[in-house]
């Protein structure tokens, strides 16, 4: 089974999961970081490492980041270029994507990758109605 590493900047990645598990329950194996106003890059590793010590250390991992180029994605990827045999990492953290997460989570990281890219595109969608005619 996959360990999910949930990271944002602020409280989105608790709120996501507390979203997650509302809907799709409660999970093993599901750690949150999260880079507060205040905090320093050296700080978010300290919690990276953290979480990862709490998994088995063979274990596949997944990091869901909320946005590339921000300062969760930039630690993590360090992490994940030391370990890309059982590292991946998504950005774009959403709450379809966390769920889809959980529904794949015994399938490889080579699997689940591209199945959970094309489920966070999917989820955004556009509500069309149709406007009323206006009387003139």
């Amino acid at each position: 089974m996959l360990a999910i590493v949930l990271a944002s900047h602020g409280a989105f990645a608790s709120g996501i999961k507390q979203s997650a598990t509302m809907i799709f329950g409660e999970q093993e194996k599901v750690a949150t970081v999260e880079f507060m106003p205040g905090d320093d890059p050296e700080g978010l590793k300290e919690q990276y490492d953290k979480v990862l010590a709490g998994f088995a250390p063979k274990d596949e991992v997944l990091f869901l980041v909320d946005l590339w180029g921000g300062s969760p994605f930039n630690v993590a990827s360090r992490i994940v270029a030391e370990h890309t045999e059982r590292m991946a990492l998504i950005t774009g953290l959403n709450l379809a994507m966390v769920i889809e997460a959980y529904t794949v989570r015994n399938q490889t990281l080579a699997e689940v990758i591209p199945h959970l890219e094309d489920t966070a595109k999917a989820g955004v969608k556009h509500l069309v109605l149709q406007q009323p005619e206006r009387e003139e």
